[in-house]
């Protein structure tokens, strides 16, 4: 399951292009949390907590307990983080309320471990789907889904529904979609036109060889 963790979040009240260049100062990140059925609110985040928080995540995905200054606890799911493009330092990030007994919806990765049977003896392992949109309870969301490739051989097909789910956890795309498949190694045509040329030469000097090879004609001495 993804990570939950905790974060110190105070209300702001500053606001304006210059005000929030001096918060960035302070070493701390304007910030808003949103969200169904839920007042929109400025806030300002400690800048090195939240890098830190960032840089334990192994998911896209990171649940977080906003313990806001003076308005109690509130369980958000970081919708998007903007850096800096020269710096690279973060600028601003929202996050998006949530409750606890409410499906959410978000993207997960796909990821294969193992080594396809049918790929050992040549054939092409095609991951077609990398990630996928599912939907589950906050306390379900995955980090990942994970599929072991391991028994897979030279034409098999994995589906949207073989991959193993979490209890709870549901994909949006149907179920028959396509989400590996194992090729058949893929046979040059090159080669074989190239021996087929390279037979064909041999033959025709062979029968150069085996041809009859016709006199020069006499010549007749002239009459007197």
């Amino acid at each position: 399951m993804s990570q939950r963790s905790t974060l110190q979040v105070a209300p702001r009240k500053r606001s304006g292009t210059g005000a929030l260049k001096r918060l960035r100062r302070e070493g701390l990140v304007p910030a808003i949390v949103y969200g169904k059925k839920f007042d929109n609110v400025n806030l300002k985040v400690n800048a090195k907590e939240l890098r830190d928080l960032l840089a334990r995540s192994n998911s896209e995905n990171i649940l977080v307990d906003l313990q806001i200054e003076g308005a109690g606890t509130q369980l958000a799911l970081i919708q998007d983080v903007t850096h800096n493009a020269l710096s690279g330092n973060i600028v601003h990030i929202d996050f998006h309320a949530i409750k606890e007994d409410e499906k959410i919806h978000a993207r997960v990765p796909v990821r294969l471990t193992g080594e396809s049977a049918g790929v050992k003896l040549g054939g092409l392992l095609e991951h077609q789907i990398h990630s996928l949109e599912i939907s589950c309870l906050p306390k379900d969301l995955p980090e990942a889904i994970t599929y072991d490739v391991s028994h897979l051989n030279t034409g098999d097909f994995v589906h949207i529904r073989e991959l193993p789910f979490p209890e709870g956890v549901h994909a949006k795309l149907s179920g028959e979609v396509i989400v590996i498949h194992i090729a058949a190694p893929r046979v040059s045509a090159e080669p074989a036109a190239a021996e087929a040329a390279k037979g064909a030469k041999t033959a025709t000097k062979a029968a150069a060889k085996a041809a009859p090879t016709k006199a020069a004609p006499t010549k007749q001495a002239p009459k007197k």
